[in-house]
């Protein structure tokens, strides 16, 4: 019996981490050039891999902007908008995508994107924040912040509706998700009207039982996320404090005004029990928050839903918070 057949998940999804484990080898050091070529690959968005991602809708336009972060630098954002809307200002959803603050790319999150995009009813931007180790901490949480304010501004073009403006991101950008909310609910620069949180990553002291439990879990370990953390926040004299709030939203001293959050997470998941206890805490502190375990799946579940029996059920759920918040505020 290997590793994976221990876990209680279903065979489909056991195949899946089979193969993804092989690919990257049984330990995951992070050097220059596993970096590297994590970041530049994505699943190509054509059959067979669309069997395990699911497809692009055909009737999503996908192009590319830009905007001048505060530092000047300009920031990649790749966009997904309903063909059929031409003339029609759409609220936004900012999406920061997963990968440890170290790893990932926009171009692997097109089917999630694109379908957000055709069954919500709104542009999405899929924003390429910076990354560790080259960026620090809290070099991605200025991007997603300075993101946010530029979705909520003119600058962002005649398209973008400014109010019903949602945030949303998986794991580690289920954290910058987070974190920006408070930011932008202390410093202003955008309203926000939710914000989708799926499997984040909200307590960077990993002392929750769920990371001990799961330490050895399909797709993500307790070795990945110290990995992970090392290059985010480096050892530097001025490097954050894993309790700072600017890396472990869960931490924050007061979480009242935030706007109504979903957290998903996945019930095979070194990630899980924080996740579960940031929505156990917005609740607390007044916020309306919905929170869903999805059984037998790991770390990632909702980016290969072919793959697993409650991926197409986990999305609909994700859509159907973005619709009925985004546009539950209506113009005039």
């Amino acid at each position: 019996m290997t590793a994976t057949d221990s876990w209680n998940m279903p065979l489909r999804t056991k195949l899946l981490v089979r193969a993804l484990n092989r690919s990257r080898g049984s330990d995951r050091m992070l050097v220059d050039d596993e970096i590297a070529r994590s970041r530049a690959w994505f699943a190509p968005t054509r059959i067979p891999y669309t069997w395990v991602t699911g497809p692009v809708p055909a009737g999503v336009e996908i192009a590319d902007t830009a905007f001048a972060a505060r530092d000047g630098h300009r920031v990649a954002v790749r966009t997904y908008r309903p063909r059929d809307t031409e003339g029609e200002a759409l609220p936004a959803l900012l999406w920061f995508h997963g990968g440890g603050w170290v790893l990932g790319n926009t171009r692997g999150y097109d089917p999630i994107c694109a379908w957000l995009a055709d069954r919500a009813h709104v542009t999405v931007l899929n924003v390429d924040y910076r990354l560790a180790p080259e960026h620090r901490a809290p070099q991605a949480v200025h991007d997603c912040v300075d993101a946010t304010r530029w979705a909520a501004s003119e600058a962002s073009g005649p398209g973008i509706r400014h109010i019903g403006l949602g945030v949303a991101g998986d794991s580690a950008g289920g954290n910058l998700a987070a974190v920006a909310a408070q930011v932008l609910r202390d410093e202003g620069g955008a309203d926000l009207a939710y914000a989708a949180l799926v499997y984040p990553a909200v307590d960077a002291t990993m002392s929750s039982e769920s990371v001990a439990l799961h330490a050895q879990a399909p797709i993500l370990t307790r070795a990945d996320m110290d990995a992970f953390l090392a290059h985010y926040l480096g050892d530097a004299e001025d490097a954050l404090d894993p309790l700072d709030p600017l890396v472990s939203p869960l931490h924050a001293e007061d979480l009242s005004g935030l706007p109504p959050t979903l957290v998903q997470t996945a019930d095979l998941d070194p990630l899980r029990d924080e996740g579960a206890a940031y929505a156990v805490a917005l609740r607390e502190a007044g916020v309306e928050a919905r929170h869903t375990n999805y059984e037998r799946v790991p770390h990632g579940f909702v980016s290969f839903p072919g793959a697993t029996r409650v991926g197409r059920a986990s999305r609909e759920e994700l859509v159907g918070w973005v619709r009925d918040h985004a546009h539950h505020t209506r113009l005039g």
